[in-house]
């Protein structure tokens, strides 16, 4: 079976794997050094418990974890507040109109203003999956467990969910958007400065790019036609976020310029379709695949299993899903549809 959980300290190695087989950069990847990876997890955990001093913010980790092998297959995160408790930046895609009526000219020119306006929203991050894996159950599994962990500790998040999603990336490895506009800002190339933002913040990014708006025609063809735009690995992931309710605003990743996805939370369809049970068992397998979810903080438990319910708020699973999930007849859990 598949479970995910809260990532642990004998997680560190098996991550960083997955972290290194990624053949392009995920939205918020994780650091690929030890060091730092091993202060995640740690902070993580403190998160989950609920013991983080007030002057940092909650950062969740999770794992995919194959409960018949012990291996992890992927990860993904949250951030109760984007930015960390620093500004979160994007750029806001908007337009000037340049007009003279001497001449009668007038012209919509698109531009690119620096902002920090989803700072302190919840983001969804950190999400890496092994290639095999996606687009099968487990992938979903892995993305939504997120959103039941939200529901059931809804006082911890904001109002609002953002996600931001890899951009374009040419068959070499250059990036269009980062290419043509920071490289004539910073002194380093495109992956150095994203394990940087992954280590540290963007906020240097506000000290070394021009506070000024960017104007899109000044920028290279190439790099017009990636504002926006997802990587074709991402599309799967993207259009899993689409189905849970979110939508591509006016936002677009400062590093490549992808999209940056936004949703209310309480409008997120797993929120909306998921409910609370009583557990109960039987021994064969039968019913519809659902997510279910179960356990405070630490003991957050979320897997797949075929579960059948009844009009008394009682849900019925197999043995093995109780296993999985460290819970028994008469506990309380969240299930959603797959």
């Amino acid at each position: 079976m598949w479970l995910v959980r809260p990532a642990q300290p004998d997680d560190l190695e098996q991550i960083l794997e997955i972290a290194g087989t990624q053949s392009a950069r995920l939205s918020s990847t994780l650091p690929k050094q030890t060091e730092a990876l091993a202060q995640k997890i740690e902070h993580s955990l403190a998160s989950f418990a609920g013991k983080v001093p007030a002057s940092q913010a909650p950062r969740f980790l999770f794992v995919l974890e194959n409960t018949e092998t012990g291996s992890v297959d992927g990860t993904a995160g949250i951030d109760a507040r984007a930015g960390n408790g620093q500004p979160f930046y994007n750029y806001r895609r908007d337009a000037l109109i340049h007009a003279s009526h001497e001449l009668g000219v007038s012209r919509r020119v698109e531009v690119l203003y620096p902002s920090h306006s989803l700072t302190d929203q919840t983001l969804l991050c950190s999400f890496s999956i092994r290639p095999q894996l996606r687009g099968t159950d487990a992938f979903e599994l892995l993305s939504r467990a997120r959103m039941l962990f939200i529901a059931d500790h809804r006082d911890r998040f904001a109002s609002h969910l953002v996600v931001e999603i890899q951009g374009v990336q040419s068959e070499d490895g250059s990036v269009p958007f980062w290419d043509s506009l920071a490289r004539h800002f910073f002194n380093m190339d495109f992956e150095t400065a994203d394990q940087y933002s992954s280590l540290h913040s963007k906020t240097f990014i506000a000290e070394l790019m021009p506070p000024n708006p960017i104007y899109v025609t000044l920028l290279t063809d190439p790099a017009q036609a990636a504002l926006g735009q997802p990587h074709a690995l991402t599309v799967p992931n993207l259009e899993l976020l689409q189905r849970e309710g979110f939508h591509a605003g006016c936002y677009l990743d400062i590093f490549d310029a992808g999209p940056v996805l936004e949703a209310r939370t309480d409008a997120i369809r797993t929120l909306v379709t998921s409910h609370r049970k009583v557990l109960h068992g039987r021994h064969d397998e039968a019913g519809e695949l659902c997510l279910i979810a179960a356990g405070e903080g630490t003991d957050f438990r979320c897997t797949l299993t075929r579960a059948e319910e009844s009009i008394d708020d009682e849900v019925k699973v197999s043995v093995k899903t109780w296993t999985v999930l460290n819970k028994s007849a008469g506990d309380d859990v969240r299930i959603a549809p797959l």
